[in-house]
């Protein structure tokens, strides 16, 4: 009987403490679930600051048309679109609706282009120099980032949206006069004459 006795006070002992024991993992395991429902908590209590968008860009945009001898132009500019932006740059002649066009990119503010026309020269004319950036999704990441990704932070007279539905875009534009119509035309437009030399 005592052997019995003795058998049964250890078997309780055991189970006693495997119950402290399981008990205090119990109580260890609810506390990081406690202190991820606090956090949850506060995420869908408290939301977590955002960081505040770009201010809108006001482009600008200037450009210089050069007339070389051979009759065909240069195109220069400078904006406040950031570098790397793409943009394409044409020439097109009102009267027949023929283009020229090239592509090329900001760089520290500046970019160039030309010459332009057909190797013949352009003939005296009414042009008009368009120069358009590409949609946000074609432009770096850098660009998108100043831009927004469908160029929501554009803004300023040259900004439209894009013809494709793919956000706002830049497209600037202004009329030349090339050759002996500057003579006849009355029209605000900018008019540009042969060098002496041209043939």
């Amino acid at each position: 009987m005592r052997r019995w006795g003795v058998a049964l006070l250890i078997v309780l002992l055991t189970a006693c403490s495997g119950s402290k024991e399981e008990q205090q993992d119990a109580e260890n395991s609810s506390d990081p679930a406690e202190s991820t429902g606090n956090q949850a908590a506060n995420a869908s209590g408290e939301p977590e600051a955002e960081e505040p968008e770009p201010s809108p860009l006001t482009v600008t945009m200037e450009t210089t048309i050069g007339l070389r001898t051979d009759r065909r132009v240069t195109v220069s500019g400078e904006t406040n679109l950031p570098d790397d932006t793409q943009v394409n740059v044409m020439v097109e002649r009102e009267q027949s609706g023929v283009r020229w066009r090239e592509r090329t990119q900001v760089e520290d503010g500046r970019f160039h282009v030309g010459p332009l026309g057909p190797g013949s020269g352009l003939p005296d004319g009414v042009y008009r120099l368009s120069v358009a950036s590409m949609e946000a999704s074609v432009q770096s990441s850098q660009v998108r980032q100043r831009i927004g990704p469908e160029g929501e932070y554009l803004a300023g007279e040259w900004v439209t949206q894009s013809r494709h539905g793919l956000g706002q875009v830049v497209e600037y534009s202004r009329r030349i006069v090339i050759g002996s119509e500057s003579r006849r035309t009355r029209d605000d437009v900018d008019v540009l004459t042969y060098p002496s030399d041209a043939s």
